[in-house]
């Protein structure tokens, strides 16, 4: 067994200039594929609002959600580095709420370093929890967790000055702490910047090739769902066809009387079904 990914491991990546993947997983069964595909990381998101919950947004997803999906996702991994989503108001109130909230993920979530939203709004709050022994991942361009006051889901820092901020806030992250940044929805020049000025590894989505890593959602990756799927996405199998053709012969089997068939069943010793019948007779 290969031994478990750890921050030394991610962060070295990027020194050597290979490539980083990571993807969500929300159940024990995603996580199981994640480990034998060879994933460096999982990432436990608050995305299970809307993948899994069937949520718009991610901000109804609660801690204790987002620790049963961590606990579960826990139980299947053996080697990937194991990230959770800090879900929506469990950092934003206060430093000590944030390090409570991030030190459950830890101790009841099983996770080794926890992932928050945002730039330099938030660099005390990630300096905080550092400080506790807890590692933290940052997130900055499209932060789901902003999406009213972003109103709605939109590439970030297409211009000058809000490109200059997500560039600033790399930089306090890494400042404050945090061993790694997802950049989510930002033009790739402005990625390749970022990447260039810190020493931080940089996971990108929708940010183009010049990050460190990149990283998708394990149910667009497969296909599993219908609807439209973002720009960034691309699509490596198309299970959910797959799953609901598999449905269709169980459906047309049970109708035709064909499942279960003898080789699905169990049988009596006909000793004992003979005593049965005699009972019931």
């Amino acid at each position: 067994m290969r031994e478990r990914t750890t921050i030394a491991d991610i962060q070295a990546k990027k020194r050597a200039r290979t490539k980083i993947s990571m993807l969500t997983a929300y159940d024990k069964p995603s996580a199981e594929v994640c480990e034998e595909a060879g994933v460096d990381v999982i990432l436990v998101g608050d995305s299970a609002a809307n993948v899994i919950h069937g949520h718009e947004t991610t901000l109804p997803i609660t801690m204790e959600d987002m620790l049963l999906h961590a606990r579960a996702v826990a139980r299947a991994r053996k080697r990937c580095l194991l990230v959770a989503d800090m879900p929506f108001l469990s950092y934003q109130t206060s430093v000590a709420d944030a390090v409570l909230s991030a030190g459950r993920f830890l101790k009841e979530g099983l996770a080794d370093a926890v992932k928050l939203e945002g730039g330099k709004t938030v660099a005390d709050t990630v300096r905080a929890i550092v400080d506790a022994g807890i590692p933290v991942m940052g997130h900055l361009g499209l932060t789901p967790q902003s999406v009213n006051q972003l109103s709605g889901y939109k590439v970030q820092g297409k211009d000058a000055d809000r490109a200059t901020a997500i560039v600033e806030g790399a930089r306090a992250l890494e400042e404050a702490g945090a061993f790694a940044i997802v950049l989510e929805c930002v033009p790739h020049e402005l990625a390749a910047l970022v990447t260039a000025q810190v020493s931080v590894p940089t996971i990108g989505i929708g940010a183009g090739p010049a990050c460190d890593g990149q990283v998708l959602v394990f149910h667009d990756l497969l296909g599993l769902g219908r609807g439209r799927t973002p720009r960034f996405v691309k699509r490596y199998a198309a299970l959910m066809d797959v799953a609901v053709a598999a449905v269709q012969r169980f459906k047309a089997d049970v109708e035709a009387g064909e499942f279960p068939g003898p080789e699905h069943g169990f049988a009596m010793d006909p000793e004992e079904l003979k005593k049965l019948q005699a009972l019931v007779d």
